[in-house]
């Protein structure tokens, strides 16, 4: 399969703080993390190819965030790619937040409207890219656990969108729990939500191989 970014092209990132990862602040303009990671090694493959990457990802947002602004950070940069990873925040909301919650409806309602907004307003394909949780710890009732059994509902919910709007797919919790069956969870992130190097080139290789890097 052939790198589907080509020379030249415009990708946005968009999410939450896993893909901001200090975009806005000592690691302007693409973050520690993902992003950046993914966009080195583009250029080490590919260096012909100047793809214009861009990261408007911010922590603690969910898809009402992401709906507030998706005009500004998404639309108006006229991308060739959007890739969104989004979808913690909002299982935290549901679970933990019952005067606020982003249930697994509000969430895929939401969702599904802002990639027909990119779809009816752009010329961009979609990425769209697991939310994930880097524990395995399931049945003890703990807050960890509560959340892994969440979390399925809304990886159903992007699985049906990425079938709908035929976008390509990063299936990164499955990637990190593969991971998990021979390192320790400490190895990819120093508590379930925000991986540290480790964890983030394991999104990075994911996003890369789902694009045919």
């Amino acid at each position: 399969m052939a790198f589907a970014v080509q020379p030249k092209q415009t990708v946005v990132f968009t999410g939450d703080s896993i893909t901001d990862c200090g975009r806005r602040a000592d690691h302007y303009p693409l973050g520690d993390g993902y992003v950046r990671m993914a966009s080195e090694l583009i250029v080490a493959r590919y260096p012909n190819h100047r793809v214009n990457v861009i990261n408007t990802g911010i922590g603690g947002n969910t898809v009402l965030e992401l709906n507030d602004r998706w005009t500004d950070d998404v639309i108006r940069h006229k991308p060739d790619w959007v890739s969104v990873k989004i979808g913690i925040n909002d299982l935290h909301r549901w679970v933990f937040d019952r005067e606020a919650p982003v249930t697994p409806d509000i969430y895929l309602e939401t969702y599904d409207r802002l990639l027909s907004r990119v779809r009816a307003e752009t010329k961009a394909r979609l990425i769209l890219v697991d939310p994930f949780y880097i524990s395995t710890d399931r049945g003890s009732g703990s807050t960890r656990s509560l959340v892994l059994k969440a979390l399925p509902k809304y990886l159903r919910h992007v699985e049906k969108l990425s079938r709908k709007h035929r976008a390509r797919h990063v299936r990164t919790h499955s990637l990190l729990q593969q991971q998990l069956k021979h390192h320790l969870p400490d190895a990819f992130c120093p508590e379930p939500v925000h991986p540290h190097a480790a964890g983030h080139m394991v999104i990075a290789h994911g996003w890369l191989k789902a694009m045919g890097w």
